[in-house]
């Protein structure tokens, strides 16, 4: 697949270009820029604009997928394969669903949301925020590529946005939308920091065991098994903000 790979130099928000963009990025592409201006945060949370520090990139579909609920977990794996392939071995997890952590601390968020004519999954990319950016943000569990060591020019970030197309918009791609994320599921689970660790979520806490092909995380708690689909994750010994999970497209 041709994918398109759209550069903007500055954009409100990659996530509400895509949406209403989306037969420029037909059947799949990507739309991608270093200066947001109006992104979105979770939990209400402000946007503070990190120009040039940040790789903001959305993923647009129209085509037609038989599992879009599980697309932030899809787009989880795609981020962590294209992060370790343009940078090299990486001690990268994922807490359930989608966020990708670095030594200990978030280093992508990913924002998933359906339209009336596709879906569209917006992942933004610490790069090079320095410590004084979390601080001032109270994220004291945010970190970038440059804290945890490591180089970031304009060239890598071109590397890393056409390698983040080619995992979503590819052959993997291909096969997620037609099959769904079974076909992933095992390598999820290898990547995943919530199993066998102590898990709160909306209504309950117990012992996260797995993730099933649906993509909910299967908790085993004192009345017996709860399978998680959305709302409010935490998970003991990782950073312990609760977070809301963002699992929008049906």
């Amino acid at each position: 697949m041709n994918a398109p790979l759209i550069h903007l130099p500055e954009v409100d928000s990659t996530n509400l270009w895509a949406k209403a963009n989306l037969d420029k990025l037909a059947p799949a592409g990507v739309v991608w820029t270093t200066c947001q201006t109006a992104g979105r945060g979770r939990l209400g949370r402000g946007w503070t604009n990190a120009a040039g520090q940040g790789l903001y990139l959305t993923s647009g579909y129209t085509a037609k997928t038989v599992q879009p609920s599980t697309l932030p977990l899809f787009s989880a794996l795609a981020v962590q394969r294209a992060l370790t392939t343009v940078l090299g071995p990486l001690d990268l997890k994922v807490k359930w669903p989608n966020d990708l952590i670095l030594n200990g601390k978030k280093l992508v968020g990913i924002l998933c949301e359906g339209t009336a004519d596709g879906i569209v999954s917006g992942i933004g990319t610490n790069l090079a925020q320095d410590q004084a950016y979390f601080d001032a943000l109270n994220l004291p569990h945010g970190t970038s590529l440059v804290l945890e060591g490591l180089t970031v020019n304009d060239q890598m970030i071109e590397q890393l946005a056409a390698a983040y197309a080619e995992e979503l918009t590819g052959p993997r791609f291909a096969v997620w939308a037609a099959e769904g994320f079974a076909p992933f599921l095992e390598e999820y689970r290898a990547l995943c920091i919530n199993l066998g660790r102590p898990v709160k979520f909306e209504g309950g806490q117990g012992v996260a065991e797995q993730v099933d092909e649906e993509g909910r995380l299967i908790v085993r708690t004192e009345v017996g098994e709860q399978k998680v689909f959305t709302g409010e994750v935490s998970v003991k010994g990782v950073y312990e903000d609760i977070e809301r999970t963002e699992r929008t497209p049906r």
